[in-house]
């Protein structure tokens, strides 16, 4: 019997036989912890190992990335105890001033086709993206992997979607993303790696695929790939890997647990409601609901292109009085191209606030948060309650939060 895109990637990296439902050792090329769970890895390390040195240091990586730069005490020492650890045992540090962790490891090309990667990051399976077996762990995990190079795995069984019909602005990948969620909801995907199919998925670029596999976490997914890749997205590997870039692909006679079938064509904006990702429905449903702030940016949409969509909007024009729009570009590479372009400019004349790469709009200490009777619409990826804060959060993409905040209730690029 053939295998999944999971189970090849797995069974490279295992001495046992890999198949759905069975538990083996797997080696890791990379091992990383955050700003958020990164002190508890230090912790746990000194404690059960003390001095002994990490199994190998160039696999083995801080990103800071939550509260960057720190703004709190907490953090401060956090990011403060990693960076004397790191120095200790030779541990890379991408620090305060580089952005997102999970992005910046596919530009420094350490997470690549076909290879493992484990973090403390709830979305480490953005990695998927890239043809990257990428997956969030605890504190505990993550300091044994950095002392043996190694984890224990459940082989997740895998599902097919083949997404039908193709989409055109105003839709986006975002939307694109969030209908894909509200047919799946929690329970198709749920602890099961996911395989799209289909020239909707197989057309998008890099930041599309990024928004696309961040989102498989909500789909309560292990991961995401999307097998079929174009001249634009291989160039952009190129970039990151080298032109021998290949995206790994499953047997042609692999098993898979179930097959969906969504159709896309001709789909409208979306709008994920308070109080979870999966609660989606046309914008166009929403647009008598105010707002009081916008968000742009986290690891699902703050990639250069989706600010630069954004910016398409709001060039030429202002941000409602009273309306706050926060915008946080993914990595410090991210940035550079908003500079280079221009796009900096456009931002600060239209009102918008532009800050330090980093994740923002997640939790607290970041950039995105809401009060107690704020209503927000974000690119983010979740929108639970308290999650942002004690207001209520409306996901959408780039475009449509651009064009919310210059109208100050939820719009469509159409409507402007």
């Amino acid at each position: 019997m053939g295998k999944t895109i999971i189970e090849k990637i797995i069974q490279a990296h295992s001495r046992e036989s890999v198949s759905a439902g069975k538990t083996v050792w797997m080696d890791l090329d990379l091992r990383s912890a955050r700003d958020f769970g990164g002190p508890n890895v230090v912790r746990n390390y000194q404690k059960e190992y003390g001095e002994t040195p990490v199994e190998n240091p160039r696999k083995t990586y801080f990103t800071f990335d939550l509260c960057a730069p720190a703004c709190s005490i907490k953090y401060a020492d956090s990011q403060q105890v990693c960076r004397q650890f790191a120095r200790k045992q030779n541990i890379r540090v991408y620090d305060v001033d580089r952005g997102i962790g999970s992005h910046i490891l596919v530009e420094e090309g350490l997470s690549f086709p076909g290879s493992t990667a484990v973090g403390t990051d709830s979305h480490m399976n953005i990695l998927g993206a890239v043809g990257c077996f990428g997956q969030g762990m605890g504190d505990v995990d993550i300091t044994f992997a950095f002392k043996t190079g190694k984890t224990w795995f459940e082989v997740p069984s895998t599902i097919k979607v083949i997404v039908k019909g193709n989409f055109q602005f105003p839709a986006t990948p975002k939307d694109l993303t969030l209908y894909i969620l509200k047919q799946t909801g929690t329970r198709k995907a749920g602890l099961k790696a996911v395989e799209f199919y289909g020239e909707a998925v197989e057309s998008l670029t890099f930041s599309g695929r990024m928004t696309l596999c961040s989102m498989v976490t909500e789909m309560a997914g292990i991961i995401g790939f999307i097998p079929g890749t174009n001249k634009i997205f291989q160039e952009e590997m190129n970039k990151f890997f080298g032109s021998d870039f290949m995206f790994p692909q499953p047997d042609a006679d692999a098993s898979y647990e179930d097959c969906l079938t969504i159709d896309v064509d001709g789909l409208p904006p979306q709008i994920a409601a308070p109080f979870s990702p999966e609660n989606v429905g046309d914008a166009a449903s929403f647009k008598d609901v105010s707002i009081d702030s916008g968000f742009i940016g986290s690891c699902t949409n703050g990639r250069a292109e989706d600010i630069m969509g954004a910016a398409r909007i709001l060039k030429g024009r202002k941000i409602k009085h009273g309306i706050m729009l926060k915008i946080v570009p993914a990595t410090r590479e991210v940035y550079g191209i908003l500079l280079e372009k221009g796009v900096l400019e456009d931002l600060f004349q239209c009102g918008a606030i532009v800050s330090q790469p980093g994740c923002g709009g997640c939790a607290e200490g970041h950039i995105g948060l809401t009060g107690e009777g704020e209503v927000q619409i974000s690119t983010g990826n979740r929108n639970f309650p308290g999650k942002q804060g004690k207001g209520k959060t409306y996901l959408a993409s780039p475009e449509v939060v651009a064009a919310s905040c210059l109208a100050g209730k939820i719009r469509t690029p159409e409507d402007l």
